[in-house]
């Protein structure tokens, strides 16, 4: 099992829009992150910055499960609008993660 982390900004003006979305996300998105393989997914922020961590044995895979997902579909085409530059999980590398450098056990 890896760790594995991210940032993106949100747009000033999606800001309290995307807020709303993760802080009563859509069940079937939950269902589909844990099916997925995803466990213990924290959002964190400062500002518009947004730092993403969760666990997963297979992070690529995940991806795909999760861009194959009806409802992962939707909530993705809304919120890929609200970050800067977007994204697109069906693609071979959809989020740059970035590299743990410390971890305490």
């Amino acid at each position: 099992m890896g760790r594995f982390a991210w940032t993106w900004k949100v747009k000033p003006e999606c800001l309290e829009k995307y807020l709303a979305m993760h802080r009563e996300p859509w069940p079937e998105i939950l269902r589909a992150h844990s099916e997925a393989g995803i466990s213990h997914y924290s959002i964190f922020q400062n500002g518009h910055q947004f730092f993403y961590v969760y666990d997963c044995e297979d992070p690529a895979k995940a991806n795909r499960l999760l861009a194959e997902n009806v409802d992962c579909q939707r909530w993705n085409a809304m919120t890929s609008q609200m970050i800067e530059g977007g994204f697109d999980l069906g693609q071979d590398e959809p989020i740059a993660y970035l590299g743990e450098i410390f971890y305490l056990k």
